[in-house]
C-alpha cells in the first residue's frame, strides 16, 4: 500500500463528519504498520472514503476555481494526447460550433470519434476546456465547508439510523451549496451577453451621464 497523505482539512472535515453523527474527534486519520500506512479503524476508512467521494462528485459539477478555457495540450511523437490524471471532463473548445472533431476519454488518451483516431496533428496544440480535480485542503473554505457537510448527510443515512438528523444535515448543506453558488457568482464574471474570452465589455455605468 503506497503511503497515503492527510492533511489538516481532510482531518479537520473527518472530525466535522464524526461531531455530525455523534462520535468523539480524532487525533490521526492513519497510523503506520510496518512499511505502510493505513486507516486506524474501519469506520474512519468508510467516514474518509464518503469525503472523498462527494470531494469528486462536487469539483464534477465544474466551477469556476477548477474550469479552464482554451487550455493547450500538445501531442506526443505518435501524434497521442495524453490525458493529465486529474483531469474529470475535458472537451475540444468551442466544439459545438466546429464541428470537425469529437473527442472523448478513452483510458488515459483522447479518442476523437469523428475521425475515428487516437492520432492527431503533430505540430498542433489542441485547446480544450477542462474541469480539474484539485485535492481537498487547495478547494475554496467554502467548498470544503459544502463537501463536509454533504459527507456528513450521507454518513448519517448509512451509519445512523436518525431521521431527523438526516433532515437537519441536508437544511445545512442546503445553506452551504447556496454559499458555493454566492462565492461563484462573484468570481465567475458571468455576463448575460456571452461575452468571450480574451475580449472586454464595458457595462452602462451612470457617472458617464451625469460628466457630460
Amino acid at each position: 500500500m503506497q503511503q497515503l497523505k492527510q492533511t489538516e482539512s481532510d482531518l479537520s472535515s473527518v472530525n466535522s463528519i464524526l461531531a455530525a453523527i455523534g462520535q468523539a474527534p480524532i487525533s490521526r486519520i492513519y497510523q503506520k504498520s510496518g512499511s505502510d500506512f493505513n486507516y486506524i479503524n474501519p469506520e474512519i476508512a468508510l467516514i474518509h472514503s464518503l469525503l472523498m467521494e462527494v470531494d469528486k462528485d462536487v469539483q464534477n459539477e465544474g466551477w469556476v476555481f477548477n474550469t479552464e478555457w482554451n487550455y493547450p495540450l500538445l501531442p506526443d511523437s505518435d501524434g497521442c494526447v495524453f490525458i493529465p490524471a486529474n483531469v474529470l471532463r475535458m472537451d475540444v473548445s468551442e466544439g459545438q460550433i466546429y464541428r470537425d472533431t469529437d473527442v472523448v476519454k478513452r483510458g488515459n488518451k483522447l479518442y476523437d470519434r469523428y475521425n475515428h483516431t487516437y492520432n492527431f496533428p503533430l505540430d498542433q496544440k489542441i485547446h480544450f476546456d477542462i474541469t480539474w480535480k484539485w485535492d481537498f485542503d487547495e478547494l475554496p473554505s467554502v467548498f470544503q465547508r459544502y463537501i463536509t457537510l454533504r459527507a456528513s448527510g450521507r454518513a448519517a443515512t448509512q451509519m445512523v439510523t436518525n431521521p431527523q438528523l438526516v433532515q437537519l444535515l441536508q437544511t445545512q448543506e442546503a445553506q452551504a451549496r447556496a454559499a458555493c453558488m454566492e462565492y461563484e457568482c462573484n468570481q465567475g464574471d458571468h455576463t448575460f451577453f456571452g461575452t468571450p474570452m480574451g475580449t472586454s465589455y464595458r457595462s452602462y455605468q451612470p457617472y458617464r451621464t451625469l460628466a457630460r
